[in-house]
């Protein structure tokens, strides 16, 4: 299966509010109680916001999906940043000294962010955890299992497999999206019986990995290891996404963790006629030119399960990383 360059824009735009510097635009903050400092060491490009007036603070890593850039992750992290977490909002490719796509992203990466962040004043490194939407819960999943720094991880619309990367263009090889040590990360391939319409663009997409979720019993080493997670999880989806499965690869992160009997609490908010973009703060439903709806879901719907899933994703962490207010 060959997939044309106009695909690969389509893929990267899918979920409306990413797809341009206005994500970063018009959202009702309150008065800034926090500063923002560009980060370029370590050879990450993130920027990192600390609460004014207070001592060492529980921190979030903040990642964005398949969209890539600066936009939209920093929008997100500025929320948090309202919430009183220090926050690094950190960008994985897409961006100017970063990959252009993300295939075989080095998980290295994440580590080197994870040790820069711990090591900064404002910041108690005993009380840090992760964030990520749709591609970034994807990778949030992967970075706890990895990481027993982080104590809670949070994934919105996320997978519970290690997807075949987004192609640059027609013609390239199929890889993974992570890389460790140099190697990709074992993955699961897309359902290779798809014949893309490009009228139906949106369904195509979705069947790509609906298609080929059944077959992941067949691709153990694909599976990401949650259960290697040092800390609670909080799982969100939209019954209605019309992107990926997001509900459906959930409920198997959920059964995973159950399997293996992990110790920490899990929690899984499925939201009825809500669709992939149902993760992002309330105060972003109104910044980009897409409608929610484009990616599942109905306008009520995804209203709602906003407005219902923030206070709880701040409830989760407030509680999972010790917050004071």
């Amino acid at each position: 299966m060959k997939i044309m360059p106009l695909m690969c824009a389509l893929l990267l735009c899918a979920t409306p509010i990413v797809c341009g510097p206005a994500a970063a635009q018009g959202l009702k903050e309150q008065a800034a109680a926090f500063t923002t400092v560009e980060v370029s060491e370590d050879q990450l490009v993130a920027a990192f916001m600390a609460p004014t007036g207070h001592g060492p603070r529980p921190a979030i890593i903040v990642l964005g999906g398949s969209e890539g850039g600066t936009a939209l992750v920093r929008s997100v992290g500025r929320q948090f940043a309202n919430e009183g977490y220090a926050v690094l909002a950190l960008s994985y490719f897409g961006a100017p000294g970063l990959p252009g796509t993300a295939a075989e992203i080095p998980m290295e990466y994440f580590d080197r962010a994870i040790a820069w962040l711990a090591r900064q004043p404002q910041v108690d490194p005993e009380h840090m955890g992760i964030f990520g939407i749709s591609k970034g819960g994807e990778a949030a999943l992967l970075i706890g299992s990895r990481s027993p720094r982080l104590h809670a991880v949070a994934a919105g619309v996320p997978s519970n497999v290690v997807w075949q990367a987004i192609p640059a263009g027609a013609g390239a090889a199929p890889t993974s999206t992570w890389s460790v040590a140099g190697a990709p990360v074992a993955y699961l391939p897309y359902d290779q019986t798809v014949r893309f319409d490009f009228t139906r663009y949106m369904e195509s997409i979705y069947a790509l990995y609906s298609g080929a979720l059944p077959t992941a019993d067949a691709h153990p080493e694909a599976m990401i290891p949650v259960e290697r997670i040092n800390g609670p999880v909080l799982l969100i989806s939209g019954r209605s996404d019309a992107l990926w499965p997001s509900t459906a690869m959930s409920d198997m992160v959920v059964a995973r963790l159950r399997k293996n009997g992990f110790s920490h609490p899990v929690q899984h908010l499925a939201y009825q006629d809500a669709g992939h973009a149902v993760s992002t703060p309330p105060a972003m439903a109104s910044t980009s030119g897409y409608p929610d709806e484009a990616v599942g879901g109905t306008v009520a719907g995804n209203a709602a399960g906003r407005a219902d899933m923030w206070p709880r994703l701040i409830a989760f962490f407030d509680t999972a990383l010790g917050m004071k207010r």
